[in-house]
This record gives C-alpha cells, sequence and structure tokens, in this order.
C-alpha cells in the first residue's frame, strides 16, 4: 500500500511538472484577511519542540484573477465569528474583517466568483464556503469523502457546483494555476501554484505545512493522517520550488503573512 501510495504521489508531480511547463500567467493575487489563532502550545504542530510555548497563527484566503475569471483559494474561518472569537482549549480563533466584505473592497460579491478551490476539510479553511453555492468546488475525491464520511459533521453543504479531482489540476488549462495534490495532513490535501507576469512562480501551501521553522525542518504535525505522505509532499513542493524558483507562500504563518501586500493591494 506505501509503495502504492508514493507511486502515485510521484506521477502526481510528474503531472504537475508537465503542467507547469507552459507559460501562461494569472493577472492577480489579493492576499485577504480570513482569520487568525492564537493557539496555546506550539508544538500540536511541531511535536517535542516549544512545548507549552504559545503561538500566533494567521489564516489567509487568496482572490485570484485570471482574465475576466476569479477563483478563490480557501475560505477561512465563518465570517460569523467577527462578532464572537470561538475559545477552546486547542486556542482562540477570531477574525478581524468578514470574507464578503474584503471582496467587497475590489468590487466583487460572492456570484462573481467561478471557482472556490479549498485546500482541505477544517473549518478554517472551509468556514465560508456555503457563502459561494453558485461557485464550482474543487476538492480531491479523497477529501470529499473523508470530510463526509458517516462519523463526521458535515463541514458544508455537499449539494453544490462540484469537481472532485483526484490528483493535480491545471484550472484554466494555460498553466497558470494548477492545484498540486499534497495529501498527509489530509487524506485529500492540495496546495496551489500561481504562475504572475511580475511575481513569477507562488506556491500556496495551505497546510502541507504551518509554519516556516517546520518547513526548514520538515517537520510533521501531531494531527497529520500520514507522515509518509507529508514528507512526500513536502519533497513534491521543494522539487517544485527549485525547478520553478517559486515563493513559498505559507498560510499560517504570521510573521511572513504580517509582511504580505494586503488587499486591496495586490501581487501581479
Amino acid at each position: 500500500m506505501l509503495k502504492t501510495g508514493l507511486l502515485g504521489l510521484a506521477l502526481s508531480a510528474l503531472a504537475a511538472s508537465q503542467a507547469v511547463a507552459q507559460s501562461g500567467t494569472a493577472d492577480r493575487v489579493y492576499v485577504m484577511d480570513c482569520g487568525h489563532n492564537a493557539a496555546s502550545d506550539q508544538s500540536r504542530w511541531s511535536p517535542g519542540v516549544n512545548v507549552g510555548k504559545p503561538i500566533e497563527l494567521s489564516d489567509n484566503c487568496y482572490a485570484i484573477k485570471h482574465g475576466d475569471d476569479w477563483l478563490l483559494w480557501d475560505t477561512g474561518y465563518p465570517d460569523a465569528i467577527v462578532e464572537k472569537p470561538v475559545v477552546t482549549p486547542v486556542g482562540t480563533a477570531s477574525r478581524a474583517k468578514t470574507l464578503v466584505g474584503q471582496l467587497g473592497e475590489i468590487g466583487l460579491r460572492p456570484a462573481n466568483i467561478k471557482y472556490v478551490a479549498v485546500s482541505h476539510q477544517h473549518g478554517d479553511h472551509v468556514g465560508n464556503v456555503d457563502l459561494f453555492p453558485e461557485s464550482m468546488l474543487l476538492i480531491q475525491k479523497a477529501e470529499f469523502d473523508s470530510a463526509f464520511a458517516p462519523d463526521k459533521k458535515p463541514p458544508f453543504k455537499a449539494e453544490r457546483p462540484m469537481r472532485k479531482l483526484e490528483g493535480d489540476l491545471d484550472v484554466f488549462g494555460d498553466g497558470s494555476v494548477t492545484l498540486l495534490s499534497t495529501p498527509g495532513h489530509t487524506p485529500g490535501h492540495q496546495s496551489l501554484l500561481v504562475h504572475l507576469p511580475n511575481t513569477g512562480w507562488v506556491i500556496l501551501t495551505g497546510d502541507a505545512i504551518h509554519f516556516k521553522d517546520n518547513w526548514d525542518n520538515k517537520r510533521v504535525a501531531s494531527m497529520n493522517t500520514s507522515a509518509e505522505q507529508t514528507l512526500a509532499s513536502l519533497k513534491k513542493l521543494e522539487d517544485l520550488m527549485v525547478q520553478k524558483k517559486a515563493q513559498l507562500w505559507i498560510n499560517h504563518d504570521k510573521v511572513q503573512s504580517t509582511g504580505q501586500k494586503r488587499s486591496p493591494q495586490f501581487y501581479d
């Protein structure tokens, strides 16, 4: 089973390499504030390291313009927690701004979003999926099957336009925006590779890795479903970084996120 899984990741990496060989570009990427987690114990994500040390985690969404079309990558915590932060034993989740409000700042309504692609099923990434009932949801089949297993509470409504993927996807057919199958954190986790005319190549990690120190040391978070798949996915992302000279945008790394241009500013 392990060999089969690693073979599948190798074939997926090959497909990604072939897809990104094309030279198309998206127009813009807007980085949106989709939440904040004041976590009580960093070692939840870095087992055995910084035990009991608090950590501040960012949570971003990304609106990507491609011609007349828009893709939204992840949807963050539910907009409802702007009024009421959620306190759990793991930490305190909050939002300073709604996603709908930030889209409005750049002249968009939910109906303008052609695609919503989610990295995985966790609530800080799919909290607003149901705000986009007309958009095509792009999700790995393995992730959908896991999220909607009989013993789980559905994270969003299943009756909606949806494409269940089994591997990488060149979203617009020109190599500008490529969904990358990167399982390990969850069974069908995915990341996103974007090509911009001036910024160049950017990899949006989802939760393939949670902050830079874990990336540098290739640590596997305690809640990940597969250490083997996680490490294979990190190798896939690392190879693409080298091949494309890509930047790695780590969603939950607050230090990196704080230094990025925020919507309504954009990267092109």
